[in-house]
């Protein structure tokens, strides 16, 4: 028995309402590039729109003019989709209040999510978007992935609730001496501020 190893998400396809209304969400709320649109070769009824949510992945929404969204949250039964996070930048995550406010709309206001900051508000047809903003940067040649795996270790080896700040900082050090060389044999911490 072999697995059928997956290499990222190719796409996320969502059911939209009218084609406009997914283009001025998706585009004009999220900015993200409207890369192209066609009919959904399996729906003679439904377009098919395709925008780029900035690591040049795909996002598509089945457009219907026919269709009229609701607000109401989507079901959360399971199966459904929960939420969608999309990564932002520290910069923008910081704007994400403002910017919703200037549009009017609710929002969570930025959650504490100890590796990450959050934002949540819902899409017009319901569905609950993300704003997620990494308090890291991987090092060179490791993934946010390798920071993860390596700072959930440290938590449980600790005893520690859940991932924060210090264990991000231990595991990028521990990151940084498994795999990038030095020419010093010890690499332990040391304090050339010495006091006679």
């Amino acid at each position: 028995m072999r697995k059928l190893q997956t290499q990222g998400v190719h796409h996320i396809t969502l059911t939209g309402a009218d084609r406009q209304s997914t283009i001025d969400f998706w585009s004009g709320v999220l900015g993200m590039p409207f890369v192209f649109d066609q009919p959904n070769l399996d729906n003679p009824d439904e377009g098919h729109v395709y925008f780029d949510p900035g690591d040049g992945r795909l996002i598509t929404v089945f457009t219907n003019e026919s269709r009229a969204g609701s607000p109401d949250r989507t079901p959360t039964d399971p199966g459904c989709v929960h939420h969608l996070a999309f990564n932002v930048s520290q910069a923008t995550f910081w704007q994400a209040v403002e910017r919703l406010d200037e549009r009017g709309i609710d929002h969570s206001g930025p959650k504490d999510r100890g590796f990450m900051d959050s934002i949540y508000f819902k899409d017009p047809l319901g569905l609950l978007i993300e704003l997620a903003s990494y308090r890291f940067e991987p090092p060179t040649g490791c993934t946010h992935a390798d920071v993860m795996i390596a700072a959930h270790r440290i938590r449980v080896a600790r005893g520690d609730h859940h991932i924060d700040r210090v264990h991000l900082a231990d595991a990028i050090e521990q990151l940084v001496c498994k795999t990038q060389q030095s020419l010093s044999e010890d690499r332990a911490p040391r304090n050339p501020y010495k006091r006679p």
